[in-house]
């Protein structure tokens, strides 16, 4: 079994035991801590894809980092993963109950391609218009491809506006190639 899968797994189970016990917004807080925390950390996901490291140690480390931070029911799916010896897949995990939860919730994703990381002000205003668009709330994924040279790609759902440079410049060579 793939590790994509098996995250999903482990995310709709955590998800349906959050739901039952009423907690699933503070698991998703969790889950947003945990893979927030793991994308700024380059030692902590070595730590975790190590099949040098022993669990015992990244048991212990993770504790550490999240110790009074998380619910019990997060912890115990540390645990679980730990026990499964599928720790490397906590943040693949993290990502899938975030993104089953907002479906959930009715919320949608927005992936933002952008150059240079999104302001604070620009990711505002990207997101009062997504919700101005499809009527709802959403987040914002913001991907960073240098090769869009300016502007930037809006992928919501199915639909997608391509608004950059790389995009245009493609456009003109066309008409070029096509008048040629």
């Amino acid at each position: 079994m793939s590790g994509s899968r098996a995250a999903v797994r482990y995310a709709k189970a955590i998800l349906s035991f959050a739901l039952e016990q009423s907690k699933e917004v503070q698991v998703n807080d969790d889950m947003l801590l945990i893979s927030t925390t793991i994308e700024e950390s380059e030692d902590l996901q070595l730590l975790l894809s190590s099949p040098i490291i022993k669990s015992e140690l990244k048991k212990a480390t993770i504790n550490e980092v999240f110790a009074s931070k998380i619910s019990s029911l997060t912890t115990g799916l540390i645990n679980l993963l730990i026990d499964n010896k599928r720790l490397p897949i906590i943040n693949d995990v993290a990502k899938k109950y975030t993104l089953l939860y907002d479906n959930l919730k009715g919320i949608e994703v927005a992936k933002v391609t952008t150059a240079i990381p999104l302001t604070e002000t620009l990711t505002k205003q990207v997101l009062s218009k997504v919700k101005e668009i499809t009527g709802k709330e959403a987040t914002i994924e913001n991907i960073i491809d240098p090769n869009i040279i300016g502007g930037f790609i809006l992928r919501i759902g199915d639909v997608q506006y391509n608004a950059s440079i790389a995009n245009k410049l493609q456009g003109l060579k066309r008409q070029f190639e096509s008048e040629s």
